[in-house]
């Protein structure tokens, strides 16, 4: 079937499956450029430091800096790799989510490329699935010829409901202030009209709801659950993602219920160290451009200013460049890759990867760019257009090098080798 981004109220509702697959090789390629030098993932592994990644979970593999953390592992330093994410796949009618087609493109490539990995497509907040999980670590090791030993867990899910494993109670999240409404300015991606978006204050239960859906609780019951199993190994590390982002943006996102959900990840990581089981960070990465993004109020409008000021100061990173320094420069580098107390923090212990973002000469200018932004030149003035290609991008859209006129298989079945040209580690 042909297949055209469908857009309704700024989210977009399907996928193309050859676009998503484009955008996971692209990444592969940047990653063997960029972080393993130009070698394959074999070579990649011989050469990596003792203390690398060899066997890697991904909790939230799909999309996003999840996908991002599975393919630098994986090309960058040969790590055999589980992942878990909840996609729906596509059917003969209808195409699936992009994370189904990013799957599928990550395994087809990591079978080429000779790299163990298997994909569960389940509800990662389920005991089944944490059994499921056990058993796929087990038999990926196998089929890499490691131990049974996971050394990097991410948990990157970012979910809208979950089911309380112990109570059964379903919990779902929501994007609001806390205590007093919230109005902001919203840049149209697709039209570039700004507009005001309000919200109203959440209320106790959910606040709790959120908290139980995206905080820590569940990295915590992973983190124990392979150290039932005797699959964490010694040393082990885990990260899991926040965003802090500027004051302008706290009334929504730092100080409402995502930024309460994201405290309570940063309790877990003090809980998880605490443990012993494994050492814990929380990352603070950049803004980027997601799929809930576009209508979370001032915050399109602010991302597409940073990105015009990031941009022209050669600082903007997307996920695969955010991955690719914090594997590089933070928690595997020469120091660090040998003293998890030598990667470098902040003072609540949080690795900073948005220290770019949160510049003081970024922030500045990016406020005085917001401040001088009319509905007449939004167009120029800031970086909508590159905010609209990274939301179609992550729909595998607007993605060069695809023909969107052509039949594509909503089955996301792909058989066909590289030609010589494709981006890729591999060619034919």
């Amino acid at each position: 079937m042909i297949i055209n981004p469908m857009i309704r109220n700024n989210i977009c509702i399907n996928s193309h499956p050859a676009g998503c697959a484009r955008v996971v090789r692209n990444q592969i390629a940047h990653v063997t450029r960029h972080l393993a030098e130009g070698r394959d993932p074999a070579a990649a592994g011989t050469a990596a430091p003792g203390g690398s990644p060899r066997l890697v979970l991904v909790l939230g593999c799909s999309t996003g800096y999840g996908l991002a953390s599975r393919i630098a592992a994986a090309f960058g330093y040969g790590a055999a790799t589980v992942g878990v994410s909840f996609e729906k796949a596509g059917s003969a009618a209808k195409p699936g989510t992009p994370g189904w087609y990013n799957n599928l493109a990550f395994d087809g490539e990591a079978a080429r490329a000779g790299l163990a990995s298997k994909t569960l497509n389940g509800d990662a907040f389920s005991t089944e699935m944490k059994a499921q999980a056990a058993a796929a670590i087990r038999e990926t090791a196998a089929q890499a010829g490691l131990a049974a030993q996971v050394d990097l867990a991410v948990y990157s899910l970012a979910a809208p409901v979950r089911r309380d494993p112990h109570t059964g109670i379903i919990c779902r999240s929501v994007i609001k202030p806390i205590g007093r409404p919230y109005s902001g300015t919203t840049l149209d991606m697709m039209s570039g009209a700004l507009t005001t978006a309000s919200a109203g204050p959440a209320t106790e239960e959910e606040i709790a709801h959120t908290v139980k859906v995206m905080g820590g609780e569940d990295w915590e019951l992973w983190i124990e659950a392979l150290a039932a199993e005797g699959l964490l190994a010694p040393g082990a590390r885990t990260l899991a993602y926040t965003y802090l982002g500027p004051e302008l943006s706290w009334g929504i996102y730092k100080n409402g219920t995502i930024g309460r959900a994201k405290e309570d990840l940063e309790r877990a990581a003090g809980s998880i160290n605490a443990s012993g089981r494994a050492r814990a960070w929380v990352s603070v990465n950049k803004a980027l451009v997601t799929r809930a993004s576009a209508v979370i109020p001032v915050i399109s409008f602010y991302v597409s200013a940073l990105f015009k000021v990031m941009k022209e100061k050669g600082l903007h990173e997307g996920c695969i460049e955010q991955i690719i320094r914090l594997y590089r420069d933070r928690l595997y580098s020469a120091e660090g890759v040998r003293d998890p107390a030598a990667v470098p923090v902040d003072s609540a212990g949080r690795i900073r990867m948005d220290d770019w973002e949160m510049r003081e000469d970024v922030q500045r200018e990016t406020a005085e760019c917001m401040g001088r932004v009319t509905a007449d030149n939004a167009g120029t003035l800031t970086d909508a257009a590159g905010f609209r290609h990274d939301f179609l991008e992550a729909h595998g859209f607007d993605v060069e090098g695809i023909n969107y006129d052509e039949e594509a298989d909503p089955l996301g079945i792909e058989t066909a080798p590289y030609k010589d040209g494709d981006e890729g580690w591999t060619k034919n």
